[in-house]
């Protein structure tokens, strides 16, 4: 069985990209609710455990998302998803099994290494599927797999961990008794099978053969150099994009990572009842932010506005400023979840749109590997160095763990304003760029 016709491979391919999308950011984030699990279990401070949560994930994620781009630039890009999809479930599962530190770290590293082969073949695929009119929202329903996935990782590891814990963790045949936080990630990475068995059904779609936004287009397989040349041509339209979305990712990432924790430790919250309302207001806000972003660029470019994608980002570097450095400092557990909405809200709003931007300024044949250096870039800062961050400047700044609120207080402050600065630089060339 397949899915023949132009729309129905359209939105079904969608479909599925947004269900490997949801079930990459549940594997990836469901760490954040086992923090005082792993920390108690391994005996470790707040700035090891994010080296699990970002460094260990993302250092061969963001080291192969290059070659696998250039890999997907020439070969099936749905088998490529596949196999990164029975890849991260499989550590996801495997991260439930380990008895050490360095096993859970090296188990992070493997699901890493699946999702790299996830967004750089998908927004490849999405950009040969939909017109230039409706990428920007073809690609904002995609990212809802990061508010929705990221939500569902808080709700479903907060409830899963939460009945283990009370049944004193579980048995498993073949693997013997685990606790509450390994049963969690098993529970978590099995349904990517179900998932990349949908994937099956999915068309590869043609790729273009010639773009007028560059000669180099002429080429099927252009070289590194063609990409190089490409960069280089367009630098500061892509450092606006891509260095302001990996600024923003820093704030992102943190604030994931760490946002439940504060709560806990600030207003001693329940975990699993503070999992499952921040994933709520999560999948909420979130959603809302991502659908805001996407659809606020067509009205702009109807009224002239080329440079659409750019003037969100922008907007939203400099509205999130407010909310994401007075949230943390809220007086009641009442009052920081209510800031959080509108710091979820913009969390998600840039991102599918600086998606689209970057797409609809690079040839078709170099797509997925400039899309690729995008997430390099942004996964570097944001997933590498984000949680990490505000571990830095809660350990050796403060250098106490009740003074998380100040380090979560502190980031956007100087993240923000460099993020809207740099796009600022760039939107003069976006628009050259678009011309050419």
């Amino acid at each position: 069985m397949s899915i023949n016709s132009q729309p129905h491979q359209a939105n079904y391919t969608l479909f599925v990209l947004l269900l490997a999308y949801i079930l990459s950011f549940v594997d990836r984030n469901v760490m954040a609710v086992l923090i005082g699990p792993i920390r108690a279990q391994f005996d470790i401070s707040d700035f090891q455990y994010s080296l699990l949560h970002g460094f260990a994930f993302s250092m061969f994620y963001i080291a192969l998302g290059l070659p696998i781009a250039r890999l997907a630039d020439q070969r099936s890009r749905k088998w490529i998803i596949t196999a990164g999809i029975l890849l991260w479930s499989i550590m996801t599962c495997l991260c439930g099994m380990t008895k050490s530190f360095a096993g859970l770290f090296f188990a992070r590293v493997g699901v890493g290494v699946g999702e790299a082969a996830l967004s750089p073949p998908a927004y490849s695929l999405l950009a040969d599927l939909f017109s230039s009119e409706k990428l920007p929202r073809a690609m904002a329903i995609y990212t809802l797999g990061i508010t929705l996935g990221g939500g569902l990782a808080y709700i479903v590891g907060g409830a899963v961990y939460q009945h283990f814990a009370a049944a004193g963790g579980a048995t498993l045949p073949l693997i013997g008794q685990v606790h509450a936080w390994q049963i969690t990630f098993i529970a978590v990475g099995l349904p990517g099978l179900l998932v990349a068995g949908l994937l099956s059904l999915m068309n590869e779609p043609d790729r273009p053969t010639a773009d007028a936004l560059s000669a180099a287009a002429d080429n099927a397989n252009p070289s590194l150099g063609d990409v190089a040349q490409q960069l280089k041509d367009h630098w500061r339209a892509y450092l606006g994009l891509i260095g302001s979305m990996s600024m923003l990712a820093i704030l992102g990432y943190g604030t994931m990572a760490w946002f439940p924790e504060f709560m806990m430790r600030t207003f001693n919250a329940d975990r699993a009842v503070i999992g499952g309302q921040f994933g709520m207001l999560f999948i909420v806000a979130g959603s809302l932010g991502t659908l805001a972003g996407g659809w606020s660029v067509k009205p702009l470019a109807e009224r002239g506005f080329s440079d659409a994608p750019m003037r969100v980002i922008l907007a939203c570097a400099l509205l999130w400023l407010v909310p994401a450095t007075l949230g943390p400092l809220s007086p009641s557990p009442t009052q920081a979840l209510f800031a959080a909405a509108p710091i979820i809200f913009f969390l998600n709003a840039y991102f599918g749109v600086g998606i689209a931007g970057v797409q609809l300024i690079t040839p078709p044949q170099m797509r997925a590997q400039i899309s690729a250096l995008m997430l390099f870039s942004t996964n570097l800062f944001g997933l590498a160095f984000g949680p990490s961050a505000v571990a830095l400047i809660t350990d050796f700044v403060f250098a106490d763990d009740m003074a998380l609120k100040y380090a979560l207080a502190l980031l956007p402050v100087i993240v923000c304003p460099l993020a809207a600065a740099l796009v600022w630089q760039g939107m003069r060339d976006y628009r050259r760029s678009l011309q050419r």
